[in-house]
């Protein structure tokens, strides 16, 4: 078994009060939540809802979950750049993830630049969440959690 010692007395923090590991979890929880944002802004004002229910059913999914995808990125991507619930949002949007990586990008091979764009960058997105559910929240969260 591993133990890790923090010494705080040599290492400077970026701002008073906040250790860095708080700060680091912040960028990544609000980078996600903006990422996130992205997306089901692409979904609703670009493809529009049934353009993406139809999209999800020309995949062989049901068109309905499209629905259900749009509302898991646009509240999830809220509640991560508000910081609430941070690491339970995070495992919650994992499978919509894997679900990216099944359908549509598996097929496409390995890397994002492939034809079809590959299943690299919703793999490494995922890896992201985990971090975040194991981080936890960090600081500026609205209801941080002291686990």
């Amino acid at each position: 078994m591993t133990y890790a010692t923090v010494s705080t007395s040599s290492r400077s923090s970026l701002v008073d009060g906040i250790t860095n590991a708080d700060l680091a979890a912040t960028v990544l929880r609000v980078s996600m939540g903006a990422m996130f944002l992205a997306h089901a802004g692409l979904k609703l004002f670009v493809f529009t809802p049934a353009g993406a229910a139809a999209y999800f059913a020309s995949l062989g999914l049901p068109g309905p979950l499209a629905y259900l995808v749009i509302a898991a990125e646009l509240f999830g991507g809220l509640a991560l750049i508000l910081g609430v619930y941070s690491r339970w949002v995070s495992l919650a949007l994992v499978p919509i993830l894997l679900g990216s990586i099944y359908v549509p990008h598996g097929a496409a091979g390995f890397f994002f630049s492939n034809e079809g764009g590959g299943w690299e960058f919703p793999a490494f997105w995922t890896v992201t969440l985990v971090v975040q559910a194991l981080l936890g929240d960090g600081a500026f969260a609205l209801k941080r959690d002291r686990a």
